[in-house]
């Protein structure tokens, strides 16, 4: 059989990558669990970095700098300025809380151990070994513009609508004329 790694001995690369994984899922927890809305968006922005540090390490950089400047750079800066904007409660707010978190913490974890165990049993034995270069500007560009054309622009079709629909719902003047 061919000389094939093994994930029991794991290289610089996947050190680097999974200690990424665990800081983006810590980070991910902590925006569900916290109770201050702008410590979430913190705690986003940590999460969101974290995933784009690990496309770094999987040579996709231009992945990686859209992620941060889309992501990070405009997404969390615009939840931010919505919380302020919108006047919504900052600190800790009673009524948000549904007392239910002993049953989402037990379906969160069953959850979890049913998808790492899928994961893990297939693909125990795959290996792909990281080659420089995989995402750039231009095969992302080609890709898109040959193959994924059409699913792109019905994409664009669909979020056009949702940005449509969010307007007429926001809108108060609108509503029930007498």
């Amino acid at each position: 059989m061919a000389d094939v790694p093994s994930y029991l001995s794991p290289t610089g690369q996947e050190i680097v990558f999974l200690l990424l994984g665990v800081v983006a899922v810590g980070a991910a927890l902590l925006v569900v669990t916290t109770r201050q809305l702008v410590h979430a968006a913190l705690w986003l922005v940590v999460c969101l970095g974290a995933l784009a540090g690990g496309y770094l390490v999987l040579t996709a950089e231009f992945v990686a700098w859209v992620q941060v400047l889309i992501y990070v750079g405009a997404v969390v800066v615009l939840l931010l300025f919505g919380l302020m904007l919108t006047r919504a409660p900052i600190g800790r707010a009673a009524d948000l809380d549904s007392r239910n978190r002993p049953v989402a913490a037990v379906v969160a974890t069953a959850t979890a151990v049913v998808l790492v165990t899928v994961v893990i049993d297939g693909f125990r034995t795959a290996y792909a070994p990281l080659e420089p270069g995989g995402g750039s500007a231009r095969e992302i560009g080609s890709s898109v513009f040959r193959t994924w054309v059409l699913p792109f622009e019905v994409l664009s079709v669909l979020l056009l609508a949702a940005l449509v629909g969010a307007i007429v719902l926001s809108r108060t003047d609108i509503r029930g004329r007498r």
